[in-house]
């Protein structure tokens, strides 16, 4: 752009400013702004990145809040038994019922009552398949039942409990010597 002033001379004086300059003189009026800049659209992306990045992970769990209850209930009731076994000064087991698919909890849990204060707990799957590693390496599926026993003095009979359901797998390591219970991830 080039702007011509006049000079007490009489002779036009040009001055010539880059088209930028000369838009950032002009009355806000004047100038039709059409769309947005590149640092809005980029600014808006950057957000929309890093609320998929926060929501993502919690929609992929939504899917088996029930499979997470289960293992929850499982640990919990492991907890609970070797403390007992501590406090009452005796052997205390927490049973492993896995359901045959079709079969309802309440029928299965009824066959396998007993009157054997040993046991403090037992946990019933809900569609999640059951897998038991024991403290020497061997690796078996439970069809039915599976007792941990925890001992006064701390201990268990140990192993590794892996639950799957549907393409979820997670597992337990129960500790024989102190009788803990590690939650581990799906890759560990």
């Amino acid at each position: 752009m080039t702007l011509i002033l006049a000079t007490k001379t009489g002779k036009p004086l040009t001055l010539k400013m880059p088209l930028s300059a000369a838009r950032r003189n002009a009355p806000m009026r004047t100038r039709n702004q059409c769309g947005f800049t590149l640092l809005e659209l980029l600014l808006v992306l950057g957000i929309a990145a890093m609320m998929a990045m926060l929501i993502g992970p919690g929609i992929s769990s939504l899917n088996s809040p029930g499979f997470n209850a289960q293992v929850r209930e499982a640990t919990g009731l492991l907890n609970h038994a070797r403390r007992m076994a501590v406090v009452q000064g005796g052997t205390t087991r927490v049973e492993f019922i896995v359901n045959p698919p079709g079969s309802l909890n309440t029928s299965i849990a009824d066959d396998f009552e007993t009157s054997d204060p040993s046991v403090v707990g037992r946990w019933l799957s809900a569609g999640t398949e059951l897998a038991f590693t024991d403290s020497t390496g061997r690796q078996s599926s439970v069809q039915e039942k599976l007792s941990i026993e925890f001992y006064p003095e701390g201990g268990s009979s140990g192993g590794t409990l892996e639950f799957s359901q549907d393409s979820r797998r997670l597992k337990l390591s129960i500790d024989p010597f102190s009788g803990r219970v590690k939650r581990l991830d799906e890759n560990d």
